[in-house]
């Protein structure tokens, strides 16, 4: 059973974009125009040239973010106000999935590449704000970003978690390599499966496997 692989988890990690709300609601497609503008007025060039740079800057260091900094020395926090700052007025209060993450039995935590305050705005308008224990942005980890060890092992450090009983919930295929080299058991969160070592479970409901752990 699938229940009895978490039974030694005591604290759950949940991703935030894509992963704690349905990729259908498609923030990122504002947040993509708001990183491809301030690449462009950060960098002086072209709104192709500007999506060109925040794709191969993504593929490359994890986050746009991450390659700005290291190529341009890109201050993060005006950044990271400035990207972040959406609507999150079409989300939807989700009462199934606030009630499961509630059950579960010993420390929750959000960790995001997004910045906190940002994840804040997120959770109270998908009804899981006060669910967690901590949540975590990129700023945390000293803007490095998932998937990059360090970023992990900063956060959790700063937590005091132990990654041998955790387990970690995200969309991102490549930002469960590090917690699974760490000890961690690692969910898949995405509407298709990603066949790969470092993944232990996959679903496309988080609310139902929510439900089958508890």
């Amino acid at each position: 059973m699938v229940k009895a692989s978490f039974s030694h988890v005591t604290a759950w990690v949940f991703d935030l974009d894509n992963t704690l709300y349905p990729p259908q609601a498609r923030l990122f497609d504002q947040i993509e125009v708001r990183m491809t503008q301030y690449v462009m007025d950060a960098l002086g060039v072209s709104r192709p040239e500007a999506d060109r740079l925040r794709k191969y800057y993504w593929r490359s260091y994890g986050t746009t973010l991450a390659g700005l900094m290291r190529e341009h020395q890109v201050d993060p926090a005006p950044y990271l106000t400035s990207v972040h700052d959406i609507s999150v007025d079409h989300l939807e209060k989700d009462l199934d999935l606030c009630a499961h993450i509630a059950e579960l039995p010993g420390r929750r935590i959000v960790y995001t590449n997004g910045s906190a305050p940002y994840a804040e705005r997120v959770l109270a308008a998908r009804g899981l704000d006060g669910l967690f224990d901590a949540i975590y942005g990129v700023e945390h980890a000293g803007f490095r970003p998932k998937p990059e060890r360090e970023a992990f092992e900063a956060v959790f450090a700063l937590d005091g978690m132990d990654p041998v009983r955790a387990a970690m919930f995200e969309d991102d295929q490549r930002n469960l390599a590090a917690p699974h080299a760490l000890g961690m058991r690692t969910v898949h969160v995405a509407p298709q499966a990603h066949a790969a070592e470092h993944i232990h479970h996959y679903t496309n409901d988080l609310t139902g496997f929510l439900k089958a752990l508890v």
